[in-house]
């Protein structure tokens, strides 16, 4: 049996996504309880060189619709980095998953010899679609979202292991 390229890419990157936003509304009630300025957590980083907290979640929201566009050979939708809370970033999260969703299957499956390339600022990076999937889209995917829980993690909100998987795991 095999499994199709949508079903590779659509529900466990909608799964994460979902629970990226949950722990995000974790963030939020730890804040309004606490009394912490929400920017505190989302302006956080790991080190002084790398990106915050709200970049992070941009980030797998770009990797993820990107993923699902560039596999359908679709143009990936653009949207503005402007988020400034917790609430902005759930609805940013939440029109990712929603134009994940609207890309159907027969426009992925299928793409796994096509040609993906990304432009980068170290030059372009050429892909099959196998490749981008497996080795760019999903990795990243949860790279960004395991660094976004663990500053929220570090910043003192409870979540544990099983926010991250999301409900269900």
């Amino acid at each position: 049996m095999t499994i199709s390229m949508h079903s590779a890419l659509v529900p466990g990157i909608v799964h994460t996504l979902k629970a990226l936003s949950a722990i995000l509304g974790k963030a939020q009630a730890h804040c309004e309880a606490r009394k912490v300025d929400p920017a505190a957590l989302l302006q956080s980083r790991v080190f002084p060189d790398m990106f915050p907290l709200t970049r992070q979640a941009q980030i797998a929201c770009d990797i993820a619709k990107g993923g699902a566009a560039r596999l359908a050979g679709l143009e990936p939708p653009k949207f503005e980095d402007t988020e400034t809370s917790f609430a902005e970033l759930q609805a940013r999260i939440q029109r990712t998953i929603d134009y994940m969703l609207s890309v159907k299957p027969e426009q992925i499956d299928g793409s796994e010899a096509r040609e993906v390339i990304i432009q980068t600022p170290f030059g372009p990076m050429p892909f099959t679609g196998q490749s981008y999937l497996s080795g760019f889209v999903i990795p990243n995917v949860y790279f960004h979202a395991a660094t976004a829980y663990n500053l929220l993690r570090h910043g003192g909100v409870e979540i544990g292991k099983r926010d991250f998987l999301g409900a269900g795991a």
